[in-house]
């Protein structure tokens, strides 16, 4: 579907493209006028952030829409002032969930950019997390594995893939839904986005005596009807997944047709909108989704504002993208306008900055973060939601922020 006119206004303002920016074009570093650090990604009148994300792969759905959130943001942060008299603007490249095309375009986009405001998908992400640390950039990676931990110039806004399912698993047992002594199942894509949920699972597991039948898939794996069958086999009490999409509507379409009809758990990458549109849509009342940022149709004053701007710049259907993109975009803003008030736009100054952001706020579209803990989840919150095509964005949450105990009390793999 094509955007309005407004939607490719807001792009050609807001986007450099890849083949028309030159890397001399990123600012030099030294001070500026008013005393003011600045390195790659700054002129004097602009601070150009990255983009790389999925538009024709597995997740295309949920990278247009967190796109389209960045895209949202930018405009509204360039409308109030931008940071230290400069507008910010948005290098755009598609990796297509691929590793070694995301390796291929890294260096093409690293000289043009401060930083990152999106770096979609754990494969992607774990391919290139030793040149974010080499190359000093800060990126908020699409994905939310706590394993990402380990390097400071990782930014997750928002809680991570173990802790939601760690909260996901409190919200079934909370509702009756399974108990403690119950088997349960979890089928995850082999890396690290899948095994860091299953981590949770694990956790979880140990506190309440539940048996946890682990099945491992890949990324392309489209059929799990035979995965179903298995854990019908195995008697679970209800299924999690960290999965893509596809496979969602997979699991729940067998879930319903093989007669199990037990509940089953998402987090955040697992659910689209598109599949209210698919096969699998009269089997998606069994499907609990948990994720740190909000549904699109949240009740909540700037969910609303954000909606209604999506609304007015694009056509496409709407997904929990859009909110989480333009949360990031806050939290880049804070960092920024921090790093603007040190005088320093370098990328280390921007490190810093970082580190020193003790309650990044987005007014609830995520949890208040805190990033001056290394290693450690800026949140442990999460909201519980279900498919509902009635609703714009296709979920509605059924509980707000919480944090069950068993997260408090977990530590994640590189918390210190």
């Amino acid at each position: 579907m094509k955007r309005t006119h407004a939607a490719a206004a807001l792009a050609a303002v807001l986007v450099l493209s890849a083949c028309s920016t030159k890397a001399g074009d990123s600012g030099s570093s030294g001070s500026d006028s008013s005393g003011v650090k600045t390195g790659k990604g700054v002129t004097a009148t602009e601070v150009t952030l990255g983009v790389m994300t999925d538009k024709s792969g597995v997740f295309k759905n949920l990278g247009l829409g967190i796109t389209q959130g960045n895209e949202l943001w930018a405009k509204d942060f360039n409308a109030a002032g931008g940071v230290c008299g400069r507008q910010v603007k948005l290098e755009q490249v598609d990796h297509g969930y691929k590793a070694d095309t995301a390796k291929t375009l890294y260096p093409q986009v690293e000289p043009k950019v401060l930083g990152f405001v999106q770096l979609l998908g754990s494969p992607v992400v774990a391919a290139l997390k030793q040149n974010l640390a080499t190359d000093k950039t800060v990126a908020a990676p699409a994905s939310w594995s706590s394993e990402l931990l380990d390097n400071p110039y990782v930014m997750i806004v928002g809680t991570t893939y173990d802790l939601e399912i760690i909260d996901g698993l409190s919200y079934l047992q909370e509702q009756g839904l399974i108990k403690d002594g119950d088997t349960i199942g979890h089928v995850y894509i082999d890396g690290e986005y899948g095994k860091n949920g299953l981590r949770g699972s694990q956790f979880y597991a140990k506190k309440h005596n539940l048996t946890v039948k682990e099945v491992k898939i890949t990324s392309t794996d489209s059929d799990l009807t035979n995965v179903v069958t298995g854990l019908k086999g195995a008697g679970v009490k209800a299924i999690v997944l960290t999965t893509t999409p596809t496979q969602t509507g997979s699991t729940v379409g067998a879930n319903k047709a093989l007669g199990l009809n037990v509940p089953v758990l998402g987090n955040n990458p697992t659910f689209d909108p598109a599949l209210l549109k698919s096969p699998a849509a009269g089997a998606l009342d069994k499907l609990t989704i948990v994720a740190s940022s909000v549904p699109f149709s949240a009740d909540l004053p700037k969910a609303k504002d954000v909606a209604a701007k999506y609304k007015a710049a694009y056509k496409e259907t709407p997904n929990g993208g859009v909110p989480y993109g333009y949360a990031v975009g806050e939290v880049w803003g804070a960092v920024l306008k921090k790093a603007c008030e040190n005088k320093d736009l370098t990328r280390d100054g921007i490190a810093a900055a970082l580190k020193q952001t003790t309650s990044a706020s987005t007014d609830d579209l995520v949890a208040a973060l805190d990033f001056s803990k290394p290693g450690t989840p800026a949140t442990r919150q999460v909201y519980a939601a279900t498919p509902d095509a009635s609703a714009e964005g296709g979920v509605k949450y059924v509980k707000p922020l919480f944090e069950a105990p068993e997260a408090k009390e977990y530590v994640a793999p590189h918390q210190k």
